[in-house]
C-alpha cells in the first residue's frame, strides 16, 4: 500500500520556489539534498503524505534531460479552501468545478497549481 507521495519539481531557482511554498501554503523543509556537482535540491513536506522535491533545472538537463518535459498538472485538496485562497499571492478567482470549488494559482516560475476544496 501507498502511504505518501512526492511529487519532483524542477525549477530555475530552488530557494525561490522553496521560499513561495513555504510562505503560501507552509509547508516545510524536510531534507536538503546534496546532488553531484555542488547542485542542491530541497524536500517539503506539504502535509504528512504528500512531499515536494525541488531540483534545479541545470542538473535535470545534466543529469537527466529525459524527465525535462514541463511542470505537471497539480490538484490539492484542502480543509482551509478560503483561508489558501486568501494567503496565496495571485490567487486566481474561486470557481465551481462540476461541483467542485477550486482556484489556481502562479508560482514565482509561473508553473500553475490548483487548489480543491475539500
Amino acid at each position: 500500500m501507498i502511504s505518501k507521495m512526492r511529487v519532483m519539481l524542477y525549477v530555475d531557482d530552488v530557494s525561490v520556489i522553496n521560499d513561495f511554498w513555504q510562505q503560501a501554503i507552509g509547508a516545510t523543509v524536510v531534507e536538503t539534498l546534496a546532488l553531484p556537482e555542488q547542485y542542491q535540491g530541497i524536500v517539503l513536506a506539504v502535509t504528512d503524505e504528500i512531499e515536494l522535491a525541488l531540483f534545479p533545472k541545470a542538473f535535470i538537463r545534466k543529469f537527466s534531460p529525459e524527465v525535462l518535459h514541463g511542470t505537471p498538472s497539480l490538484m490539492l485538496f484542502s480543509d482551509a479552501f478560503k483561508t489558501l485562497h486568501q494567503q496565496i499571492p495571485g490567487a486566481g478567482a474561486i470557481v465551481d468545478n462540476n461541483g467542485t470549488l477550486t482556484f489556481n494559482f502562479a508560482d514565482p516560475e509561473g508553473n500553475y497549481f490548483v487548489i480543491a476544496k475539500k
